[in-house]
């Protein structure tokens, strides 16, 4: 677990609290996050990835699929894709380990094979996975970073796509082909690529905490800018809440 996130400890009855005691100790957590933001975004660059080359068209009928996205704390992740157009529900929660080490505690310790994830629930009639992986790689994190995102260090913040179906791992394989040839990173991506064996929501409080929670630094610094940067390069996609 990283240092920041330490620092400012989860209370269990349902509302965390990020503080420090200090003025000075605020400015210093702000300026090393700023820096590690800053740093985020030198490695991901600030242009938009392109379309897919292979991908699914629009479907006929409204239905509901599901996909699994882990890139860091599931907080910015969750906050990004509420805000696109065409999903249906995105979850925070634990993937990648068992149900009996499914918990926030316990998954912080980097040793339980769990990514922070969140699952995105979406009709295929109104967004194509393609578009979202597009959102995923282009806004949501950066998919160069191994074992870490920003900030936070451990495998927990692993960069990893859950697949549901083989059509899904078909079209995010052929997706990250395509960015690595078009060596659209300076560094190689990461990304794992996994079947979806289960997925766990997380505790009541980590839900929707970027939106209940705005003036948290941590949000202001890391996932708050996420959203704006979506809002900016695909607002044929975005929404508010």
């Amino acid at each position: 677990m990283s240092l920041l996130k330490n620092e400012m400890p989860a209370a269990k009855d349902g509302i965390m609290t990020r503080t420090i005691s200090t003025i000075a100790a605020s400015i210093i957590l702000l300026a090393v996050l700023a820096f590690f933001f800053s740093n985020h975004h030198t490695q991901a660059g600030t242009s938009t990835l392109p379309a897919p080359a292979l991908d699914d068209s629009l479907a006929a009928t409204s239905s509901q699929q599901t996909i699994v996205l882990a890139g860091g704390c599931f907080w910015g992740i969750q906050a990004v894709f509420e805000h696109v157009k065409g999903v249906t529900s995105a979850t925070a929660g634990y993937a990648g380990g068992t149900a009996q080490t499914a918990d926030y505690e316990t998954v912080s310790s980097g040793d339980t094979g769990h990514a922070e994830s969140v699952k995105v629930v979406y009709d295929p009639s109104k967004i194509t996975l393609g578009q979202l992986l597009r959102v995923f790689f282009s806004v949501a994190h950066d998919p160069t970073e191994l074992d870490r995102q920003g900030p936070d260090y451990g495998k927990q913040y692993r960069s990893a796509i859950f697949y549901t179906t083989e059509n899904q791992k078909k079209i995010a394989q052929a997706y990250i082909n395509q960015l690595t040839q078009a060596k659209a990173f300076t560094s190689p991506i990461v990304t794992q690529l996994n079947s979806n064996s289960a997925f766990y929501a997380a505790e009541d409080y980590h839900q929707d905490y970027a939106t209940k929670h705005p003036d948290n630094p941590y949000i202001m610094i890391n996932d708050a800018p996420k959203v704006d940067y979506l809002r900016q390069q695909f607002p044929d996609l975005y929404k508010a809440q």
